[in-house]
């Protein structure tokens, strides 16, 4: 024991030690130098490493008035993801995801060492991964990166992305791109469309069962898919539930009416309100993310409704137009295309609000308000409804009657063609386009024909954007209406002037006293019908003191819808309308200079409305087939309820009773007085029509029947 103790406590035993301090010295520095190396490294790697691009493409998107999603476009892919601005999630719904996700999120720098490690021991521990370990920023930069999620390179990846992405990115810039990219099942990316397409509703509110299950289907979404594997989406949902309570994010009385809740099971439709619109502006503006319009969602919906209900009830190939606007700030407020988008017997993908027809007797009241500004008619003026020869252009009344000497107010109230014929006459149709095109309408004619007498009743193409914009005017006291869609252009100036105001109030005075159908009061609107020639387009326009709404009733593709008309088939819908847009505001009162007097206390030039005499009593010589027209084709639709075969109306005009009828040489019936008949085709194919009227003087048509 002593040779062993002074062996120790010898020169030996005492060169022992600081030769071991040495070593221990050494290896320390060793240990530093080689984790600096590493850092260094680690560095070094991290800072070759390209961060992952935050700037995603992102659905472009069309906002209401109240930026209200209207609808959204997929990205490349068929890929649902919608901009997402962070102030519009749901505080809990983050809340719950870092504390399940990610609980070290803004402590970390990308990577939580604390979180891998505790995955490495629950791996040696179980002999199977239970959890991964990865952060949010990793779970984003394999999201970015789109590499394997499991394999060991894979999650060395992830991390020096991960590292790369907080080395350039702030927080929230990390947490809202994986808000935006993460994965819901399908086609869905991110939480908007995931919210969407599961619950039907923005993130902006979220129950607590709601908020459990956006985090949850992220760790597996198309296993936990809840239209294909609903139970599996709710036991997900409830072990984040579960998770929230022992964190105490929620108590026990709130997890077990969250555990209550049902899971949905089926995938909702995004929003696709005012789809015409929203196709012309991605196609107009391509690189502009988001469309800001004057639309508002609701009256949109309502709108739509509106119309394909209609149209269901009229014709399956018939479709409906809506366009409705504040006529003080030119805002369109519902712009309805169709019927029905996807319906292909409507010919629904294409927009009637743009679509160039024949407005019938809608140009009216423009013509009026012309001859009351030039001191040619005043309401209470006489003028004649008779048969009248224009150089060979003889215009009649819808109804084949006429009511001989009216005044000017009732001649518009009943919508008479040759009274309005009359005063365009005297107005001059270059000044009728000219006011149009003062009002912002676009109106085309006949290529290489000067304008004539025909385009009062509706001989020329407008569009019910163009229609709109010039009742508007009338509604505004005479003022150009700017209407637009859009939020993104310089606020409105005012327009020129289309008519004087004391002209719009007299329109507007007629037009109120109009009775709806079934003589029902049309409550304080202004309105004028019109149906074009051959029963094609049915319309219906009108204001009150705030509104504008116009309405298109017809084929798309043109076709005549027997029995088609304005007053029976579009005046419904306007005054639905009109009942969907709120209350009533009153028309403005009568502006300075109005002259309300009977028509024997007019001045003695506005007893009788100034027009020339263009032949009154003068017909032309022979009978003219009216409908159908030489050559048209024409599809008679179904058969009747009751089976028997569809019949065509021909209509004659000119000529004097009795008309005789023939299809193919064959008689087909006379009328003694009436200038309409029935006539049912046997067959498809081509057919010869022929009217002999009781002079003896004929008119004949080749028409296709299919």
């Amino acid at each position: 024991m002593g040779r062993s103790s002074a062996f120790i406590d010898g020169p030996a035993g005492q060169a022992a030690g600081p030769r071991f301090a040495r070593r221990l010295w050494w290896t320390l520095c060793g240990a530093v130098l080689l984790g600096l190396g590493a850092w260094l490294a680690l560095t070094v790697l991290v800072a070759g490493t390209p961060a992952p691009n935050l700037a995603v493409p992102t659905s472009t998107v069309v906002l209401d008035r109240e930026d209200r999603l209207l609808r959204p476009f997929t990205v490349d892919g068929g890929r649902w993801r919608l901009p997402l601005d962070p102030a519009a999630v749901d505080p809990r719904f983050v809340a719950l995801l870092l504390a399940v996700e990610d609980r070290r999120f803004y402590a970390h720098p990308g990577v939580d060492p604390l979180a891998l490690a505790r995955a490495a021991a629950q791996l040696v521990r179980r002999g199977h991964i239970v959890s991964g370990g990865s952060t949010l920023t990793m779970q984003l930069a394999r999201l970015l990166d789109g590499g394997a999620t499991r394999s060991p390179l894979g999650k060395v990846r992830q991390a020096l992305g991960a590292l790369a992405l907080e080395r350039v990115a702030d927080k929230g810039q990390i947490l809202n791109a994986y808000l935006t990219v993460a994965p819901y099942g399908g086609n869905l990316e991110g939480l908007r469309a995931g919210s969407l397409a599961w619950l039907g509703k923005e993130p902006r509110r979220l129950s607590d069962a709601e908020a459990a299950l956006l985090v949850a289907l992220p760790q597996a979404p198309e296993a936990r898919r809840p239209d294909r594997n609903p139970a599996a989406a709710r036991r997900a949902r409830d072990r984040v539930l579960g998770r929230a309570l022992a964190l105490g994010l929620i108590d026990a009385p709130a997890a077990a009416a969250a555990l209550r809740e049902p899971v949905p099971n089926r995938r909702r439709p995004f929003p696709m309100l005012a789809p015409h619109l929203g196709v012309r502006l991605a196609h107009e503006f391509p690189g502009r993310a988001v469309h800001r319009v004057t639309l508002d969602a609701g009256l949109q919906g309502r709108l739509e409704s509106l119309a394909t209900e209609r149209a269901a009830a009229i014709d399956p190939r018939v479709s409906v137009a809506v366009l409705a606007a504040d006529h003080g700030s030119g805002e369109v407020l519902a712009a309805v295309g169709s019927a029905g988008l996807f319906d292909g017997e409507r010919a629904g993908h294409v927009d009637m609000t743009r679509a160039l027809r024949s407005p019938g007797s809608t140009l009216k009241p423009l013509i009026y308000g012309l001859a009351f500004e030039s001191g040619i008619a005043h309401p209470e003026s006489l003028i004649e409804d008779r048969p009248t020869a224009f150089a060979g252009y003889v215009p009649g009344n819808f109804d084949r009657s006429f009511q001989g000497t009216v005044t000017v107010r009732r001649a518009l109230a009943l919508s008479l063609n040759v009274p309005a014929v009359q005063l365009l006459d005297a107005v001059g149709p270059a000044r009728l386009l000219a006011r149009m095109r003062r009002a912002g309408a676009t109106a085309v004619l006949a290529p290489g024909a000067p304008p004539g007498l025909a385009i009062g009743l509706g001989g020329l193409g407008l569009s019910l954007f163009d229609l709109v914009r010039i009742y508007g005017a009338i509604a505004r006291g005479g003022e150009a209406l700017d209407l637009h869609e859009t939020r993104d252009g310089p606020a409105a100036a005012p327009g020129p002037r289309v008519l004087d105001a004391r002209a719009a109030w007299y329109l507007s005075s007629i037009l109120s006293a109009v009775p709806a159908p079934g003589d029902a009061a049309p409550q304080g609107i202004s309105y004028k019908t019109g149906t074009s020639y051959g029963y094609r387009d049915a319309w219906a326009i009108g204001y009150d003191g705030r509104h504008v709404v116009g309405v298109w009733v017809g084929r798309p593709d043109g076709a005549p819808v027997p029995g088609l008309k304005g007053v029976e088939a579009a005046v419904p819908i306007l005054l639905d309308c009109f009942a969907r847009l709120g209350p009533r505001v009153p028309l403005p009162g009568a502006p300075p200079g109005v002259l309300t007097a009977a028509t024997n206390a007019l001045p003695a030039t506005l007893r009788q409305a100034r027009v020339r005499d263009a032949g009154v009593g003068a017909a032309p010589t022979g009978p003219e087939i009216a409908f159908p027209p030489d050559g048209a084709r024409l599809d008679l639709g179904p058969d009747q309820a009751d089976g028997t075969p569809a019949t065509l109306a021909l209509k004659v005009r000119n000529g004097y009773p009795p008309f005789t009828w023939f299809a193919d040489g064959r008689p087909i019936g006379q009328e003694p007085f009436a200038r309409t008949t029935q006539w049912r085709p046997t067959g498809p194919g081509y057919a010869a029509i022929a009217v002999v009227d009781g002079r003896g003087r004929a008119s004949r048509v080749r028409v296709y029947v299919q």
